[in-house]
């Protein structure tokens, strides 16, 4: 670097009595929001999106796929953008290029524009979504990350069950004649408003030392992922060819060629894609190997409950909606709690019972469905999704602070990325997974009376599979740190000792 640069980097993040950080916080919670509700508010809408586009099955399918595979294909790659070029510019690179494609969603003429424009919308949100977290740990200093990452955990469980709600009452409303186009034009607005606010409250930051984009490992993992995911998405609807099968153990192979190579790439020139040295960290590697699996739960558990009540029940978007709206607020309070007040008290056991909790939940609500049958009303399922909600609550904020707490903040956009990364691969698998522990469970002929109860014994069968998982993530928890970060005098210890270098941060 020349000495101007050295000094440029040199600038600390913002002081602690800085208000511009919590306004900067909203504006990447609402970023964060955005994508969350957009990646569910499309489900709901599909019927509509069909008939007045005159979508074929295989183009709906590449609606919602075309996203995720482009999102979690660019996830890494956005992460280290971040850290290379600074994550507020690439940050608001990423929400102008997600209002754009919003944009071209809502004003697509044709269904193959619709999937076009779905598939740049979620490469954008491959560029938006690692710099939250990595905006996050830059801005706020340890000792403050607990009681922000309980703020994003809320933000999560708001956003998993509102982009139903919100997709059902955007549909029924139909606002001006538009059908099903307003659920990616009310991004607009959003958008617009969280680029120019970002512009001005955001403070730049970026790895300490000069970083280069690694192509090759970019070209890698993309390769990879699509090999991965492409097959589960489309698996079914194509009946699980053999090459399939091919393509998903070649994921594997492509995979490992990106561990030795990024090996090599380390010690070469100290710039690698994917930050190996994060996983001799205890707390990442672990964190990763539950979130992983913790993606596949939530998979499997939202697809399946979503058909369930609407094709089984036969109950409309709207009514399907509001059921959800008691696991949201349960989230929301869960998460608050357990990182301000309990993880600081009982560490890894509060992630432990939350676990136990979920799993709980799971299974009063597969009693539930199995005594109610397709009598079951929403009132009913409330206590299940409550203690679900509340056990997410309590995985879902602690394990992204306890992921990131002791990650360098040089590497904190690859390290976000990663983490959103395994969660997308995750939740893929977990949909793969559909096909097998509830369609597998439902006749390909059936009459519409045997239709409901199809659903509701498939639905069961779907839950005893979530329920498993859950305690597979039980044990996993027993490699997170048994306590958080000892504090001194407010901040961590381990912050005390960070040397001034790993604190260089862009103005």
């Amino acid at each position: 670097m020349t000495s101007t640069e050295t000094e440029t980097h040199r600038s600390a993040p913002p002081a602690a009595g800085d208000r511009r950080r919590w306004f900067a916080l909203a504006i990447v919670m609402t970023a964060a929001f955005m994508d969350l509700v957009d990646v569910t508010i499309v489900n709901i809408a599909i019927p509509s999106i069909k008939r007045d586009a005159g979508a074929s099955f295989s183009q709906i399918q590449w609606i919602t796929a075309g996203y995720a595979l482009a999102f979690a294909a660019g996830l890494i790659t956005g992460g280290r953008l971040g850290d290379i070029h600074g994550r507020k510019r690439v940050f608001l690179i990423g929400i102008g290029g997600f209002t754009l494609a919003s944009a071209l969603c809502g004003f697509a003429v044709n269904p193959e524009m619709l999937v076009a424009s779905r598939v740049l919308q979620g490469g954008m949100a491959a560029l938006m979504v690692p710099q939250v977290l990595s905006i996050v740990h830059a801005t706020f200093p340890a000792h403050e990350r607990g009681k922000v990452f309980g703020l994003f955990g809320a933000i999560i469980g708001l956003g998993a069950v509102s982009g139903p709600l919100l997709g059902a009452l955007l549909t029924e409303w139909n606002l001006f004649g538009l059908e099903w186009r307003p659920i990616f034009l009310i991004n607009l607005p959003v958008g617009v408003a969280a680029w120019f606010l970002g512009r001005r409250f955001i403070t730049e930051s970026r790895a300490p030392r000069a970083l280069k984009l690694d192509l090759v490992g970019v070209t890698l993992v993309t390769l990879g992922l699509l090999m991965l995911l492409y097959p589960l998405t489309r698996g079914r609807e194509l009946g699980w060819p053999l090459w399939g099968y091919g393509s998903m153990a070649g994921a594997l192979v492509v995979f490992g060629v990106l561990v030795a190579y990024e090996r090599r790439k380390a010690a070469r020139d100290g710039s690698p894609l994917v930050e190996l040295s994060l996983f001799r960290v205890k707390s990442f590697a672990a964190g990763i190997a539950v979130q992983t699996v913790f993606g596949i739960a939530l998979g499997v558990f939202f697809l399946v409950w979503t058909l369930y009540m609407q094709m089984g029940l036969g109950w409309s978007p709207l009514k399907a909606g509001l059921t959800g709206v008691p696991f949201s607020i349960a989230v929301s309070l869960a998460a608050g709690m357990s990182v301000q007040k309990l993880v600081p008290r009982f560490g890894r056991r509060v992630l432990q019972a939350g676990a136990l909790v979920m799993a709980l939940g799971v299974l009063l609500y597969l009693a539930e469905a199995g005594h109610y049958g397709l009598s079951i009303a929403p009132w009913q399922m409330a206590l299940p999704l409550v203690v679900m909600g509340l056990g997410m609550g309590l995985i879902v904020a602690p394990l992204t602070d306890a992921v990131l707490s002791e990650v360098p903040r040089e590497h904190a956009g690859s390290a976000s990325g990663l983490i959103n990364t395994v969660q997308q691969m995750g939740n893929a698998l977990g949909l793969g997974l559909v096909s097998v522990v509830f369609f597998g469970e439902i006749g390909d002929r059936l009459t519409p009376a045997e239709a409901g109860p199809a659903f509701v014994h498939a639905f069961q069968h779907a839950l005893g599979w979530v329920a498993a998982v859950m305690a597979v993530i039980f044990l996993l928890m027993s490699a997170l740190p048994k306590r958080p970060a000892q504090h001194v005098d407010g901040a961590p210890a381990e912050e005390l000792k960070t040397s001034e270098e790993e604190r260089e941060l862009v103005s």
